[in-house]
């Protein structure tokens, strides 16, 4: 499978409808639940006995690095989206929970279920945000609860990435100079 690495005795266990974007890089102590995608330059680095375990229908989106230390596990649960070039080390995020685009997560950072954290926001080690809870800034601060709607919003999103890996997994093609029919020039 391209882009998945195994190093030393760390081999990653991937569900078979898992979808890793070829130029992604998936290594070692990882564990990739059903429906879970990882997308374009995204980083999964498991070089550690603690694994980083990433649940079902989860997104891990385009840039995004993801990393443990020893000690300190990464847990990543079901129906969350890590945005366009998040951070997340020795974390835990709860399901259904948005991590916004450039955010960073640090060690024995505890993000609840059902929340949001803004894009570009740092949640410092150590920190633990309530379930349902909307965090913006740096550090991140709780700004209000998350409203019913935006829960719903957050499932449809995460559904919304099992349907476009289901579209990449079938479409997705490299384009090489003698394919015909293809025209990619100016």
């Amino acid at each position: 499978m391209k882009g998945v690495y195994k190093l030393g005795s760390y081999i990653p266990r991937i569900a078979a409808s898992c979808w890793i974007a070829p130029n992604a890089a998936v290594v070692g102590n990882v564990i990739l639940h059903e429906h879970t995608s990882v997308w374009f330059g995204a980083t999964i680095r498991g070089d550690n006995p603690e694994p980083i375990e990433i649940g079902p229908r989860s997104n891990v989106q385009d840039g995004a690095v993801m990393h443990a230390d020893k000690g300190v596990p990464l847990t990543v649960g079901a129906g969350v989206t890590i945005g366009h070039q998040a951070m997340l080390h020795g974390c835990t995020i709860g399901d259904n929970t948005l991590i916004g685009i450039g955010a960073t997560v640090l060690n024995n950072a505890v993000v609840g279920k059902n929340c949001i954290v803004g894009a570009h926001s740092l949640i410092p080690e150590g920190k633990t945000i309530p379930d349902g809870s909307l965090v913006v800034g740096s550090p991140g601060k709780v700004v209000r609860h998350v409203s019913d709607e935006q829960i719903e919003a957050l499932k449809a999103g995460a559904q919304h990435y099992v349907e476009n890996m289901d579209w990449f997994k079938q479409e997705l093609r490299s384009i090489n100079d003698d394919d015909d029919g293809i025209q990619c020039r100016l």
